[in-house]
């Protein structure tokens, strides 16, 4: 658990990397997309697309979708693609439905694939095959799986396929004419376009809600917007930045995060000091000061005013990180002991 959740008495990770359906946030892209994925899957065929960038929330997206569905009317096989070749792919696919064919026979692998998915349409349930990182898959691996969305009982498709992928695959269905039969097969597509400046801190305070928040820290609007000047909006680059703010504030334990904590986390992020003390108003520019030498020495040399504060606050700055990181270390400390005293306080408890 972070550290910064005994400080400010959350009960969990708001801001984890890893994706988890439980912090799904319906943003305006995100409820988009869960129109399309219902409506594609009311279809029951063909395939759904949804792409975005890196850090978009798909994961998460299709995780919350899983939540709402029924298990016993659907069942969901995932795979994520690497450079699969199409023979490959296919026993990828039959490893995620459980279905096992001995020997490198390709219509053996296919005709187990179907009985598996008739065999599910039998017990009435549908099929749904999740492929993530579809961006990674050759010509040949779609093709294949465009063969398997063939797969009927009489007039119902067998198999319904979700693809998920970057940016670089949606434009790649849309140019690439070795891929039209595929196209022509696509009932719903998204794409996860980023959150606006106005769901930062919504999506904030939603996530912090879900572990026990009860308003400290709270935030600036200026915080709110510092963060997304950074992250552009992309969930997982917020939660990476929202993480390291939190740690910040229980290291100056600070009850308010203001958008000048906001910079100095943001500054570690670039490695690029910041000053300590943001002037509000500019300043009219400093006079240069020329250096007076001797007569036989070179040139004189401008030198700016400000040098020295600037380096002033480059030093101020150093031992700032110095005292934040020795108090990091003595919560980090007390946290350890207080960890060992339970775990004894149990030990001794369980030998009486």
């Amino acid at each position: 658990m972070a550290l910064y959740n005994d400080y400010y008495g959350l009960t969990d990770r708001p801001f984890q990397l890893t994706p988890d359906p439980r912090f799904y946030f319906d943003s305006a892209t995100h409820r988009k997309a869960m129109a399309y994925l219902g409506y594609g899957l009311a279809q029951g065929e063909g395939f759904i697309v949804v792409t975005g960038e890196v850090g978009a929330g798909k994961t998460t997206l299709v995780g919350h979708l899983m939540d709402t569905l029924d298990p016993h009317r659907l069942g969901v096989a995932t795979i994520s693609s690497t450079q699969l070749g199409g023979d490959d792919m296919l026993r990828m696919i039959a490893q995620a439905f459980g279905v096992t064919a001995a020997g490198p026979d390709k219509a053996h692998l296919l005709d187990r694939i179907e009985a598996y998915l008739q065999e599910q349409a039998r017990a009435g349930r549908k099929t749904l095959l999740v492929v993530d990182e579809a961006q990674n898959l050759p010509d040949e691996a779609l093709e294949e799986l465009r063969m398997l969305s063939n797969f009927q009982d009489g007039s119902s498709a067998l198999l319904q396929i979700l693809l998920l992928g970057q940016p670089e695959f949606r434009e790649r269905l849309q140019a690439s004419v070795e891929l039209e039969q595929l196209r022509q097969r696509i009932i719903a597509a998204h794409h996860l376009d980023a959150m606006g400046p106005n769901e930062i801190g919504p999506y904030i305070v939603h996530r912090l809600s879900l572990v026990g928040w009860v308003g400290e820290p709270s935030f600036t609007p200026d915080a709110y917007s510092a963060m997304y000047r950074f992250s552009g909006g992309l969930p997982r680059k917020l939660n990476a930045l929202a993480s390291r703010t939190l740690l910040l504030g229980a290291i100056e334990k600070l009850s308010v995060i203001d958008g000048h904590a906001v910079d100095i986390v943001i500054a570690d992020f670039e490695a690029q000091p910041i000053p300590l003390n943001p002037v509000i108003e500019e300043e009219p520019p400093a006079p240069i000061v020329r250096a007076v030498a001797p007569e036989d020495a070179p040139r004189e040399t401008a030198i700016p005013a400000d040098m020295a504060a600037r380096l002033a606050a480059i030093e101020a700055r150093l031992d700032e990180q110095d005292d934040a990181l020795r108090r990091m270390l003595v919560l980090l400390a007390e946290w350890v002991e207080r960890d060992e005293a339970i775990h004894a306080d149990a030990i001794r408890h369980s030998v009486g």
